[in-house]
């Protein structure tokens, strides 16, 4: 009966039957026969009483669980050489705070369970040879390779980093495999490390056995083939795929809603972590735990921003009708600009390999002589304050003009200016080490040389930057990358300085030519040119 009780009860359990012996002990009924040591006699049961009471609830209250979403995949042994699954890399996790430390379990030919990621170990099949044979093999810290014992019990002196146990699905029968299943779970118990223990395996099998054993573990599938929905049903508690898997279908929300843990393997570098960031996933496996925990300072996220909306360009051919549509035409766009833009044309808007290419190429189009595209969310995707973040890379070239702006969806006090124009990023080619956030309003912009706007200097040609604006009802902040760069603060002065407080849209686009970016001609050898984007993102509190 006892142990259908939580540990609360059973600390008041315990509690009362400790205060019980003492009064036995010392002798109940002197308690109430003289006035002179009754007083003396009940501090003593009271004193001991309040002891007991903090000896159990220090015991009831011994794990202090890692709240982030570190899975150190192997443990933590790349950036200090440590050998993969060793105890050296084990350690390592817990010492970095890691939320969990994965390691791999197989059974050798006598039936012994050992740490292994492979099959082989130096040279060695493990499902074929004795534990003793590999023993002759040492890694190259000097550790033997360890027995699940042995890691299990290194993991339970510790009380902060959860034990991922991978299963391996065994290469030589399936009864095998599900033996080995068993002998997990029974060594679990064995060591009494059940809390400190969650599972994970390719093998459906071996994760519904786990279950049959310990109905409340924590189990979740690798393999990637089985649907949120199927999961749910058979009681497994979380999906630990590829995170590639997750780019479709909306599948992370879909898992989340049914209350299955969101779990992506083997993640290692910062804008694969940074996407599984903004998508709220419960837990990231890698081999690279230090620079996760840098991304996970530096995610929105951890500023108290949500994802409310955002396009990858996971998908191929032409951006996604739901998202965007275009401007069309070659009117120079107030501008002077010379490019014709097309309309759901792939040669200037396509997607590929994770990325929209927006691109300006030379070809007559009715009276200009390129054309481009101008891609906008108007109607699809309006936003009012928030975090609005797009990471991308620049074309290189003179007479290149760049953008990442909004512009008011309804134009609430009137034509440009008077609404309002927030450019996130523009960049003009014959300045190839800068580009520029800006804002216009009635009273500040550029045709009366009153616009507010900043250039900040950096490489925009050869690698990703994240342009971003932070839109508040008091102020926009400007970004490249981490750094803030320009504060446009709302002075309450009316929407002639502040149009800010109605729905913008997003616009991406690549001009030639025009007023600012044709200031020192065009370089036709630059064609044709691609502006490269990675993401758009909205975030909002």
């Amino acid at each position: 009966m006892i142990e259908k009780l939580t540990w609360m009860g059973k600390l008041f359990v315990f509690i009362h039957i400790m205060v019980t012996l003492y009064l036995n002990r010392i002798g109940f009924k002197n308690l109430l026969l003289t006035s002179k040591n009754k007083n003396q006699n009940m501090k003593r049961v009271l004193t001991f009483t309040f002891m007991v009471f903090i000896f159990s609830t220090a015991l009831a209250q011994k794990f202090n669980w890692n709240k982030n979403q570190v899975i150190a995949h192997r443990g933590a042994w790349k950036k200090n050489k440590f050998p993969e699954n060793s105890i050296a890399s084990l350690n390592e996790a817990v010492r970095l705070g890691c939320y969990g430390s994965e390691f791999d379990v197989w059974m050798t030919l006598d039936k012994v369970l050992v740490v292994n990621h492979d099959a082989e170990f130096q040279g060695l099949t493990i499902e074929k040879v004795n534990y003793a044979d590999l023993l002759t093999k040492t890694m190259s810290n000097g550790e033997k390779i360890p027995t699940l014992e042995s890691y299990l019990l290194e993991g339970k002196k510790q009380k902060t980093t959860r034990l991922i146990l991978e299963i391996k699905p065994s290469k030589i029968s399936k009864e095998r495999g599900l033996e080995l299943t068993d002998k997990c779970v029974e060594m679990v118990k064995k060591l009494g490390v059940i809390d400190w223990t969650e599972y994970i395996s390719f093998d459906y099998d071996y994760c519904k056995r786990i279950l049959s054993l310990l109905p409340k573990a924590k189990v979740a599938y690798l393999n990637g083939d089985k649907s949120a929905e199927q999961m749910k049903a058979d009681k497994l508690t979380g999906a630990d795929y590829h995170y590639s898997v997750y780019q479709k279908d909306n599948w992370i929300e879909n898992a989340q809603k049914l209350g299955l843990t969101v779990n992506a393997w083997t993640v290692n570098t910062a804008p694969e972590m940074q996407w599984l960031l903004a998508h709220h996933v419960e837990y990231i496996t890698t081999n690279e735990p230090e620079l996760l925990f840098e991304e996970l300072k530096k995610t929105p996220v951890a500023n108290g921003w949500k994802l409310k909306w955002a396009d990858e360009f996971d998908d191929k051919g032409l951006p996604l009708s739901k998202n965007w549509s275009y401007d069309v035409g070659g009117n120079g766009y107030g501008n002077n600009e010379l490019q014709y833009y097309t309309d759901a044309d792939t040669t200037n808007a396509l997607v590929k390999k994770g990325n929209l290419l927006i691109t300006a190429v030379k070809a007559d189009k009715d009276r200009n002589h390129y054309t481009s595209a101008r891609l906008v969310s108007k109607n699809k995707v309006d936003v009012k304050y928030g975090r609005i973040e797009v990471r991308a890379i620049l074309p290189k070239g003179r007479g290149l003009w760049p953008a990442i702006w909004m512009l008011p969806s309804n134009a609430k006090y009137g034509g440009w200016p008077k609404s309002g124009e927030i450019d996130i990023m523009e960049h003009v080619g014959y300045k190839p080490d800068t580009v520029f956030g800006s804002v216009h309003t009635e009273k500040f912009n550029h045709v009366i040389k009153t616009q507010v706007t900043k250039g900040i200097a950096l490489d925009p040609y050869s690698a990703y930057h994240v342009y971003a604006v932070e839109w508040f009802a008091d102020r926009i902040d400007f970004f490249v990358d981490d750094q803030k760069y320009l504060t446009f603060k709302n002075t309450k002065k009316g929407a002639g300085e502040w149009p800010f407080d109605q729905d913008f849209h997003i616009i991406l686009n690549l001009a030639v030519g025009g007023n600012w970016g044709g200031q020192k001609g065009i370089d036709d050898a630059v064609f044709p040119a691609t502006m490269k984007v990675d993401y758009v993102r909205v975030y909002q509190k």
